[in-house]
């Protein structure tokens, strides 16, 4: 984004990215679930189980932000018997850290 203009389909892209990162509930959901173990490695997951109880809020709201966290392309998920597990995308971060990147500086040889 500071290296070259992005393109409108890539800004609306984006921009549901980081619409999804703008409540609190879900940016916590999103560190929760990347500090676990489980939740940095794809097809492991962290059970919603363990995330529920750091919040005052009721399942169905966890679900909510959950479920737009996985639209977004942050996080993905697997049923396993009652229980759902979640993982970050890392290629989503990436994508993030990519676009926020400043540039390198150009060196230049004062020779």
């Amino acid at each position: 984004m500071v290296a070259e203009p992005i393109v409108q389909a890539e800004a609306g892209e984006l921009a549901r990215v980081f619409k999804a990162l703008g409540d609190p509930i879900r940016l916590r959901l999103l560190s929760l679930i990347g500090a676990h173990e489980g939740g940095r490695r794809v097809g492991e997951g962290v059970c919603v189980c363990e995330l529920t109880g750091a919040f005052d809020v009721t399942a169905p709201t966890i679900s909510h932000h959950l479920k737009v966290l996985r639209e977004a392309g942050l996080v993905d998920s697997e049923r396993r018997g009652t229980w759902v597990y979640y993982w970050i995308l890392p290629a989503t971060l990436k994508r993030l850290t990519d676009v926020l990147a400043l540039p390198e500086p150009q060196v230049t040889d004062a020779r």
